[in-house]
């Protein structure tokens, strides 16, 4: 049972890893700040979970486990609303391309003092 253990968890951190490299990749291929900021949050996020499982089945004691819990937790917690506020700063300094919108929500917004 323990190898098996220790193999699913060095293929779920091999795939963590994986993700966060597509993570990286996309930061530095895609065009605009709104395609960058999703591919930093959602492959990078998925990626920093599967290590965290990974890691939790190699290493196997209490303490170690919790850890890894925290550290999910607060990656699940903060990205969003990190990826929320990017978005939201290019959206009202001009940083986003128009011309890759397909639908502009705030466009329209009079209560919205930067446009």
């Amino acid at each position: 049972m323990t190898g098996l253990l220790d193999v699913v968890g060095a293929v779920l951190v091999l795939l963590g890893a994986l993700l966060a490299l597509a993570a990286a990749i996309g930061l530095l291929r895609l065009p605009d700040v709104l395609s960058r900021m999703h591919a930093a949050t959602k492959p990078q996020t998925a990626g920093l979970v599967l290590v965290v499982v990974g890691a939790a089945l190699l290493l196997r004691t209490s303490v170690d486990t919790w850890m890894l819990v925290l550290v999910g937790a607060f990656q699940l917690i903060t990205a969003p609303v990190t990826a929320h506020l990017v978005g939201r700063l290019a959206y009202r300094s001009g940083g986003v391309r128009e011309d890759l919108l397909h639908r502009d929500d705030l466009a329209d917004r009079e209560d919205d003092p930067a446009r």
